[in-house]
């Protein structure tokens, strides 16, 4: 064992949620996404009948899809439920500043017609 003066290690009974570990490969696609101004075209270009939902706008929700869809978690409530504690974190990589609710994404899908939405959960395979 190497003793090293520098290293202090401190305990507690206090619970602090681990960074999950998606959010490294999250933080690279947004990355490569913004560098390509993809991001912004998303943001520019993705529009629905209703444009706001709150404060929110439709970039914050493809976000949140975007995130939940490269997580793998098996779940959207599994996924938002590991990103609670990271959530002003995770939206800052979209340079967005609040974490939608669950409740607000609800809502914004619900709000996605039926032709919208399908092209989203099944986009058409092109040969």
């Amino acid at each position: 064992m190497i003793a090293n003066p520098c290293i202090e290690i401190q305990t507690s009974e206090e619970p602090r949620p681990a960074v999950p570990p998606w959010f490294g490969e999250v933080t690279i696609i947004v990355q490569y996404l913004v560098t390509k101004r993809l991001l912004d075209a998303f943001a520019q270009k993705v529009r629905l009948i209703r444009a706001r939902f709150g404060r929110y706008e439709p970039i914050d929700f493809l976000a949140l899809l975007l995130g939940y869809a490269i997580s793998g978690e098996r779940t959207l409530e599994a996924f938002l439920g590991r990103l609670a504690p990271f959530g002003s974190a995770f939206m800052a990589l979209f340079g967005r500043r609040y974490c939608p609710h669950w409740a607000s994404l609800s809502r914004f899908l619900a709000a996605v017609d039926r032709p919208c939405g399908a092209c989203l959960l099944h986009p058409p395979i092109h040969a």
